[in-house]
């Protein structure tokens, strides 16, 4: 039996080294593998940083000439008074002639709604004049939306000349 107790201890260690021998190929092939991803994995992060940045360029470049059409600020100064202000300062750093036209539009409403409100005070008979304005801004902002200078009835060519240094 002890020969048999060897020959199977000896079995064993051959199976056992075969085994640690099988871990080691398996774990060399894991480690070649993972080496392989990641060098894939920096060439990717690497092709991706430099699609990102040409976006980034792009975006830029396409925010600048959104930013400088005369469009957006002539659009942006019908909205509040604090979008007047913020076309005036848009309008001062990179001036369009679309965009002053419309700022002098929009500043000669606001006059012409003030006058009509403290005239109303007055004489309350006359607040349905502020009626008038609401129409003139909306015939403004349509005519900014479509792209065409049209200055409003009756008093818009007035608008342009008085307020032309803008």
């Amino acid at each position: 039996m002890s020969d048999d107790n060897k020959s199977l201890s000896d079995d064993l260690n051959d199976m056992l080294g075969d085994a640690k021998e099988g871990a080691k190929k398996a774990a060399d092939k894991v480690s070649e593998k993972a080496s392989e991803f990641a060098e894939e994995a920096k060439e990717k992060a690497s092709e991706f940083a430099e699609e990102a940045k040409a976006s980034a360029k792009e975006f830029a470049s396409d925010a600048k000439e959104v930013l400088s059409d005369g469009k957006n600020v002539a659009i942006i100064a019908h909205i509040t008074i604090i979008g007047f202000i913020i076309a005036i300062v848009m309008n001062g750093s990179n001036r369009t002639e679309y965009g002053s036209f419309y700022i002098r539009q929009m500043l000669g409403i606001c006059i012409l709604s003030l006058v009509i409100w403290v005239l109303s005070f007055v004489m309350p008979l006359l607040g349905f004049l502020s009626l008038i304005t609401i129409i003139l801004w909306v015939m403004s902002i349509i005519g900014a939306l479509s792209g065409e200078k049209k200055p409003v009835f009756l008093l818009g060519e007035q608008f342009q000349d008085w307020f032309k240094t803008l």
